[in-house]
């Protein structure tokens, strides 16, 4: 079970901590524990609570009438919501529930609902990619637990990869090799990076997590590739990225290479000229609408 702060609650919510503090107070809403030194905490079925809660009044329903429903009914009027709503929040909060309660097929039900109506790259764009920096940050922290973030993560790797999938490739475009470096297993920005390079027509060499650096070199001899991306979110760490960006720029220096990831992005580093920071997804596909258009169909 994961703990949380109220500033946690707050972060995942939406909700201000003073307001979450009245409502407490007003209507009994929430139960805090305390630690053996007398500091306040939340558990897992607060922040589920708390999340159906504030849906619920985002869509109009008073907090006083909140207040007086169970539990199940709670749940039951979010569910119904989340499945005719189309705002972003609201989907959000249905994944967050879903992580926090592990709950697969309800996550999945969320994720094929918006990917049917405003399809897959809208869904990671709009949905999946806020859902994931809000708990990323709390995974940083340690309130939320690993279990949740590898059951959250596999689920979203999965739809990936049957997208990417999916695509058909035509012919000509760009070359471009993506990786991981050694040590490095956060995936999924890579891999809808590699569904959105394929999207435009370009050609995409995927090698994947975890990738030895004279691997790298052997495939990149092989495909000599005009570009070469990488994201780096925990290895290399801060103390050695910068040497890294270095030599990938003397090693590669006849591809143009695209670097991203929170040891990158807002970092004081400095960058070769045959090196461009991407920081945030969407960059990323502003970038790929700069490079050639690949006609998809004769």
């Amino acid at each position: 079970m994961s703990t949380y702060s109220i500033k946690d609650l707050e972060q995942l919510s939406g909700i201000k901590a003073h307001t979450l503090r009245i409502w407490e107070q007003r209507y009994s809403l929430l139960s805090p524990k305390r630690t053996d030194t007398n500091i306040r905490y939340y558990d897992d079925e607060d922040l589920k609570l708390i999340l159906n809660v504030a849906l619920l009044n985002d869509n109009g329903i008073k907090i006083s009438k909140i207040a007086s429903m169970s539990s199940e009914e709670m749940r039951e009027q979010v569910v119904k919501m989340t499945e005719k709503s189309l705002t972003h929040d609201d989907q959000i909060h249905a994944l967050t529930i879903c992580m926090i309660e592990m709950d697969e097929e309800r996550f999945d039900k969320v994720l094929s609902t918006n990917i049917l109506k405003i399809g897959f790259e809208q869904t990671m764009m709009n949905i999946i990619y806020p859902f994931m920096s809000k708990i990323g940050v709390l995974w940083q922290t340690g309130a939320i637990n690993p279990a949740q973030e590898h059951f959250i993560s596999n689920l979203v790797r999965q739809k990936l990869i049957v997208a990417i999938d999916g695509q058909m490739y035509r012919g000509g475009g760009k070359k471009f090799l993506l990786y991981l470096p050694a040590g490095e297993l956060h995936e999924i920005s890579l891999l809808f990076a590699a569904f959105l390079i394929k999207a435009k027509g370009h050609r995409v060499i995927y090698l994947g997590q975890n990738t030895p650096n004279d691997d790298l070199l052997e495939v990149y001899k092989l495909h000599k590739p005009e570009y070469l991306m990488t994201i780096i979110t925990t290895s290399p760490g801060p103390e050695e990225v910068q040497n890294y960006i270095n030599s990938l720029s003397r090693r590669f220096n006849n591809s143009q290479i695209i670097v991203s990831g929170y040891q990158i992005v807002g970092q004081d580093l400095e960058f070769p000229s045959n090196v461009k920071a991407m920081h945030y997804i969407r960059q990323i596909k502003d970038y790929l609408e700069e490079i050639s258009p690949v006609l998809q169909e004769k």
